[in-house]
């Protein structure tokens, strides 16, 4: 038991004595931080320097203001210098295709889709060409018909085209002349339609009609008072409507007597 008191009492001694050691170590090196921090500010001190704006050097260099060519972008255009690929868009007519595309695979089993791809373009292209020069073919027709019909319509007679303007100002136009030509040339139909142009510009000028264009036969007819001249231009109208629209060939017979009908209206007006 006293041997146990001996050994902690020992013990407890070297505990104080270890706790002094650190406790005067920690101040002395405390002391020594603070000294050398005073010495240190004591020499910052000493060698400070004070600057003023007259020890200042200003710098008067010429500096040359750079600037970008407006179009310099144009320069950078090519493919080596894009650096993010967006794929395209598809539109209505890309997916038509690939739509178009997916029933020919479907079809003719091809090997990807590329080549259904590729089929289908190769497919359209033809058909259009196929229209381009069927349209051509048309229009090849219509100028070397020998009736001279224009493709828009079988009664509008090719060489009446120029003449449109005749019926807006039948006042000034001489049809005695026109009628004239038309015989030489053969050209029946054209004759009576200038014989019933002929017809109205006479009426209008005895103040028997009032000239519009946007008249029909019908609205002359009414204005018409004499019974006899309404009866003849009823007859001349109908004379006209079934030579001019109608989609025969006009033979002698019938040119003669429509001819001689207008120029028996026109002696009695």
């Amino acid at each position: 038991m006293l041997s146990f008191s001996i050994s902690f009492v020992k013990k407890a001694n070297l505990f104080i004595y270890l706790f002094l050691f650190f406790t005067i170590v920690s101040y002395s090196t405390e002391d020594s931080l603070a000294v050398a921090e005073k010495d240190d500010d004591e020499i910052y001190q000493s060698q400070k320097i004070d600057f003023t704006e007259k020890d200042i050097e200003i710098d008067s260099a010429t500096i040359e203001a750079k600037t970008f060519d407006k179009k310099f972008k144009s320069k950078y255009t090519d493919d080596a210098f894009v650096y993010e690929f967006k794929s395209k868009e598809k539109n209505a007519w890309d997916r038509f295709k690939e739509w178009l595309a997916g029933i020919f695979r479907n079809l003719f089993s091809f090997s990807n889709p590329e080549a259904s791809i590729k089929f289908v373009a190769y497919l359209l292209k033809t058909i259009a060409v196929i229209i381009v020069i069927f349209v051509i073919y048309l229009i090849v027709k219509a100028i070397l018909n020998k009736e001279g019909k224009w493709i828009f319509g079988r009664n509008s007679d090719k060489k009446i085209i120029s003449y449109d303007d005749i019926e807006k100002n039948i006042k000034n136009v001489d049809f005695e002349k026109l009628i004239q030509l038309t015989l030489q040339t053969g050209e029946k139909r054209l004759t009576i339609r200038y014989y019933y142009l002929w017809l109205l510009k006479k009426m209008a000028t005895r103040e028997i009609i009032i000239w519009d264009l946007e008249k029909t036969n019908s609205d002359y007819l009414y204005e018409i008072k004499n019974p006899k001249l309404k009866d003849d231009f009823a007859y001349s109208s109908y004379l006209y409507n079934y030579i001019w629209y109608g989609e025969f060939e006009l033979d002698d017979a019938t040119f003669e007597k429509a001819k001689t009908t207008f120029d028996n209206t026109l002696k009695s007006i």
